[in-house]
């Protein structure tokens, strides 16, 4: 399907995605392409600059009065889409929201917030159970998203009132998610579209043809094969960063019946399994040299990253006798993954890879937003489990491995590793906490709750009409100073 170059006029901004999100509410998402949409929807406490350095957003000032203690200014000038001011009273709503609703996803990431006041309309505290380094990187994320606390009560996953640069105007599932220009944004002036339309296009090739058409504006995760493609395009701009986050893939130990299987009963079979996969493979087949191998959670920019965990190739024969030790010649298992043309290419190779190490393994394609409420109920036995990256190497590692986080569908839990993650999350001294998370990872290794294939790369193709875009490493799409030529 290619979509028109001209039915949305002028001021409009067309920005293709990899998947369609899931709900709107930052409290309850759990899709990166939602965090794409928020970056324009919902304003945060902080954001950060492509650095990754703290910046001032809904927040002017903050501070450590204590190692137990953060401490906000907020704006004075912003307020949510219904027109209500963003003061310290609704922060402290919404954040107290995003930690005490049942089903938030923000839960594990606020986990060391004890409560929060707010003296006055412009200040807001927050009070820890115990010192967090990772806190302010998750306050530059969807834990400090503001949302205006009147829509609390009235579906705000499908009519948010948040407050960014841009408001919700409608949405079509699997079609297309509009916003428009929010004129009493407190930084409006530096937002130049009247309309931004995010679309779902899971097939590259089709976003790629859209890209090519003038039907998109931006579009996020092309195809590496596609680069060269792009490059040569008069129109178009290829422009690669290199991101925080990771593919990897999950295992049910103890959600529901289907936990019931080799991987989680026994250490020898996830470590076989590990051997099998040839990560240089995907990246040289699949990724064209832009899928850097990950055996870990920690990107190479990070502090917490560890290079004597990294290994080339496979060894077959090693996994081999692994399940041999096992008692199992052969191991049946199926992967769930989202139905998107990269996936479908990494999956079909780990598959043929698996097979002659012993795995029989079947494949379960579904779309996206489905894959995600697949996991959380335990209907899978190993699943793709994509993580978009944190600024903190906490943030990379906590919700997925932690007994009680969040995205821990698999409902690993670990006692030790347990209280080195909380460990390395009150140390502020960063020697320190590389001491514990070079410790975290040896338990990785031998414990395997998760296998890691490769750190993500933001593949970004833009029409060179756009100018003033700049990617990130967070792989969002940020609008502030971003036009178009003749606009």
């Amino acid at each position: 399907m290619l979509f028109s170059s001209v039915a949305w006029g002028q001021t409009t901004l067309r920005i293709g995605l990899q998947d369609d999100p899931d709900q709107l509410d930052p409290a309850r998402a759990r899709t990166f392409v939602g965090r794409i949409v928020f970056a324009s929807l919902c304003d945060k406490l902080v954001d950060i600059t492509p650095e990754l350095e703290f910046v001032p957003q809904l927040a002017t000032q903050w501070s450590w009065p204590d190692n137990k203690t953060l401490k906000f200014t907020l704006r004075e000038n912003a307020v949510y889409h219904d027109g209500t001011p963003i003061d310290a009273a609704s922060v402290k709503a919404n954040l107290e929201r995003a930690k005490n609703l049942p089903d938030s996803n923000r839960k594990s990431e606020l986990v060391t917030l004890a409560s929060v006041d707010a003296p006055d309309a412009r200040t807001v505290v927050l009070h820890l159970t115990q010192p967090d380094a990772s806190l302010l990187s998750q306050l530059s994320d969807r834990a400090g998203m503001m949302q205006s606390p009147a829509s609390f009560n009235k579906d705000p996953g499908k009519n948010p009132v948040c407050s960014g640069p841009y408001r919700f105007k409608s949405r079509v599932q699997n079609d297309h998610i509009t916003l428009e220009k929010f004129a009493q944004h407190w930084d409006a002036a530096n937002y130049h579209f009247q309309t931004v339309v995010f679309r779902p296009v899971p097939d590259a090739t089709v976003r790629l043809n859209n890209m090519r058409s003038g039907g998109l504006d931006i579009a996020e995760r092309l195809a590496p094969a596609d680069a060269q493609t792009v490059k040569d395009d008069p129109n178009l701009s290829f422009m690669p960063v290199t991101g925080l986050g990771f593919q990897a893939i999950s295992v049910n130990f103890a959600n529901a019946p289907r936990a019931d299987n080799p991987f989680a009963k026994d250490a020898r079979v996830r470590q076989a399994f590990d051997l099998s996969i040839d990560r240089d493979a995907i990246n040289q087949v699949v990724g064209m040299g832009l899928y850097q191998p990950a055996f870990q959670p920690f990107p190479p920019a990070s502090f917490a990253y560890d290079k004597s965990v990294e290994r080339k190739g496979r060894d077959v024969e090693k996994a081999r006798a692994l399940l041999k030790e096992a008692g199992l010649d052969r191991v049946k298992v199926e992967i769930s993954f989202g139905n998107n043309t990269i996936m479908q290419q990494v999956f079909e190779l780990i598959q043929a890879m698996g097979s002659e190490a012993g795995f029989d393994i079947s494949l379960r394609s579904m779309e996206f937003a489905a894959l995600q409420s697949t996991m959380a109920r335990g209907d899978f036995e190993l699943a793709q489990a994509g993580w978009s990256g944190r600024v903190d190497p906490s943030g990379n590692v906590f919700q997925y491995v932690s007994c009680k986080g969040s995205l821990n569908d698999g409902r690993f839990c670990d006692e030790t590793m347990d209280k080195l993650l909380n460990d390395a999350r009150e140390e502020l001294d960063v020697e320190k906490r590389k001491v514990l998370y070079r410790e975290f990872l040896n338990q990785m290794r031998a414990k395997h709750p998760i296998f890691y294939t490769y750190y993500l790369p933001w593949t970004f193709g833009v029409q060179k009409r756009v100018q003033g875009f700049v990617p990130y490493p967070d792989g969002l799409v940020r609008l502030k100073d971003v036009t178009l030529a003749g606009q």
